[in-house]
């Protein structure tokens, strides 16, 4: 007797989604659209982040079965589109299709090029007709995040010319000037100062941020009991 394959519990998923959504169903799920559903599906991403972060490998299934039904809550409502409909299996075949693609040393034969990084920017940029090196990047990102996105598209394609030096020159000169500039601008130009030290030396500005809050949030809560 052969074992269950992995993957089969998701069919599962799928058949709850779809009654749940069907006539009989959940009347809160009958009602929701793509639009009502994306509060929960960025909720779920960063209870996510919370549960790899701080959390437990039990916490951690947890919020990834969460973010998962978004995926198959959005599909099972994309399949009604009278227009433009797609399923599960569209969505799936697709990432197949993209992975693939976008591996040909794993699944083309191809040698393993020397900087994936460039290679996978190439292949990205035959998919989609882009005129910028910028497009793709989500406005809704929070904005650390997106600054750091927005300057590793930039220096992958040589159009960041400020260097380590040059930044710190920059940040010199701000301060010099400080009453003299808004004080949002000037913030602003330091932190994107700061998000370009991080990306030089691999780190994630999110993330340290939220590092660095929970720190400040423990030593306050240990002062207020001990207080």
């Amino acid at each position: 007797m052969s074992a269950t394959p992995p993957g089969r519990t998701l069919l599962d998923l799928v058949a709850v989604m779809d009654r749940l959504r069907s006539p009989g169903g959940c009347p809160w799920d009958v009602q929701q659209t793509h639009e009502s559903l994306l509060r929960y599906l960025v909720e779920e991403s960063y209870e996510v982040v919370d549960a790899v972060e701080t959390g437990t490998r039990e916490e951690l299934r947890d919020e990834l079965g969460d973010l998962l039904l978004q995926v198959v809550f959005h599909a099972r409502v994309a399949q009604e589109d009278p227009e433009e409909p797609f399923d599960i299996d569209d969505v799936a075949a697709a990432i197949v299709a993209k992975l693939e693609r976008r591996h040909p040393h794993v699944f083309a034969g191809e040698a393993v090029a020397a900087d994936l990084q460039a290679g996978w920017d190439a292949i990205k940029a035959t998919e989609k007709t882009r005129e910028s090196v910028l497009d793709g990047i989500p406005l809704q990102l929070p904005a650390l995040a997106r600054a750091d996105k927005v300057l590793g598209r930039l220096q992958r394609n040589g159009l960041d010319g400020t260097t380590q030096a040059e930044a710190g020159e920059e940040r010199a000169g701000e301060e010099r000037a400080g009453e003299e500039r808004a004080g949002e601008e000037r913030i602003g130009e330091e932190l994107l100062a700061l998000v370009r030290r991080a990306h030089a030396a691999g780190v994630d500005p999110e993330a340290a941020l939220r590092t660095a809050t929970r720190r400040l949030e423990t030593a306050a809560r240990e002062a207020e009991r001990a207080g």
